[in-house]
């Protein structure tokens, strides 16, 4: 049997053991331990259990069997991507099913075992070699917006680099997330014969996820989520890698190649109905090439609202709620044309990118509102544009973007904002 044949009886297979009542949030039926391999626990501590054996399994194999491992991962994801991303779309209900489906074909650049590198160091001294080891077991918390990718990203990098993994999936993605964890896990095992390495706490409580953070038999935590998850995460005793909010601002001076720039907004604020993190928020001009920006972006395709259409879009689209904005998550990643019609318009068909002026006090500029609509804030000079890039980045170190033919003003903006990109 090929390997494509091996994925198309595996997901036969799986789609037979979901329980019917899966798509109204119950979760796909648990395994147990020594049961069916699909790597589904009702328990942490029996998940940390075979989790820890099958790392075991994962270290005595070898580096050649990780390869094996990451490259069914991306094949198995590259193969399923159609029918996986309505699956995810279908359940979240949030952003767009052409970009779920190439977050899933993106899974092939994740680095995996080429990373792994050992550095030989000589000298008067001796000799010494650094080599990376596992952690064992990675605490995982994953999001709704991109539950399939961000477990399947995270398993290439992990289980690269030697470890298996326990997860807790955002419950409004979690019966995608724990069904694509179910085929990996079968095809591992009947390909390498290693158990379940990533196990899928199903369904996810929050009282599971507090477990995973206090699990002695866990020292790693990965979480990827809003501010509440990354406070939470960070406040354990243990190590944590956390992916938390940003707010990335886009800085565009006198020298920008402006076509360049409005394709670029467009592409990275219309992703996915701007559900990723790292997707433009909100966008800083310098004055003197303001209006140009404004005209490259309609040439570019985005439609532009009105200020009083924008007005009536974020009274939609936040709450003011004691002393601060939320946003309305009815209109997190969803489509322009929702968006349009809370603000009066009618659009045409397929517009990826709303986009307007306003001024800084907008919650479309301090807010990650995750929606496909960028204000764009005119400012006297790139002086100021920094400024404010630094004020509604919010210190998060996240991510920003510039767009400049000036050398001086591009390596002061990254010395200056110091996010991670």
């Amino acid at each position: 049997m090929n390997q494509q044949d091996l994925i198309a009886s595996v997901v036969q297979e799986v789609l037979r053991q979901i329980s019917p009542s899966s798509a109204g949030g119950s979760g796909v039926s648990a395994g147990k331990v020594g049961g069916s391999g699909d790597g589904l626990f009702s328990s942490v501590d029996d998940a940390v259990e075979v989790a820890t054996r099958s790392q075991r399994q994962l270290a005595a194999a070898g580096i050649k069997v990780r390869e094996g491992i990451v490259q069914i991962i991306k094949t198995t994801a590259g193969k399923n991507a159609d029918a996986w991303g309505k699956m995810e779309l279908d359940e979240t209900k949030l952003g767009r099913l052409d970009h779920k489906i190439a977050k899933l074909h993106l899974l092939q650049n994740v680095p995996g075992t080429e990373f792994l590198r050992t550095v030989a160091h000589s000298g008067d001294n001796g000799i010494g070699l650094d080599e990376a080891a596992p952690w064992g077991v990675i605490g995982v918390i994953t999001p709704v917006t991109h539950s399939i990718p961000t477990l399947s990203a995270n398993a290439i990098n992990m289980i690269a680099a030697g470890n298996a993994m326990v997860v807790n999936a955002h419950p409004s993605g979690a019966n995608c997330l724990a069904y694509a964890a179910s085929v990996y896990n079968k095809l591992i095992k009947q390909q390498f014969n290693i158990d379940p390495l990533i196990c899928v706490i199903n369904p996810p409580t929050l009282k599971s996820a507090e477990e995973i953070f206090a699990h002695p038999r866990i020292p790693l935590l990965v979480a990827t989520g809003g501010p509440a998850v990354a406070r939470a995460a960070m406040k354990q005793t243990k190590r944590a890698i956390v992916a938390g909010p940003g707010n990335p601002p886009v800085v565009i001076d006198e020298t920008a190649n402006l076509d360049v720039a409005a394709r670029s907004i467009i592409q990275g604020g219309g992703f996915d109905n701007n559900l990723l993190c790292i997707g433009e928020k909100e966008v800083f001009v310098v004055a003197s090439v303001f209006d140009k920006l404004m005209d490259a972006m309609r040439r570019a395709g985005a439609v532009e609202l009105a200020s009083s259409a924008i007005d009536r879009l974020a009274k939609a689209a936040f709450k003011y709620e004691k002393d601060h904005y939320a946003v309305n998550k009815d209109f997190v990643g969803k489509d322009t044309h929702v968006l349009a019609a809370a603000a009066g318009v009618n659009i045409r068909p397929r517009v990826d990118l709303l986009f307007g002026e306003t001024d800084e006090s907008s919650p479309f500029v301090f807010e990650e509102q995750m929606m496909p609509f960028v204000p764009f804030v005119r400012v006297p000079d790139f002086d100021h544009a920094l400024d404010l890039a630094i004020k509604h980045e919010h210190g998060f170190g996240h991510t920003a973007i510039i767009h400049s033919n000036n050398l001086a003003n591009i390596t002061r903006m990254g010395q200056a904002m110091n996010t991670t990109l």
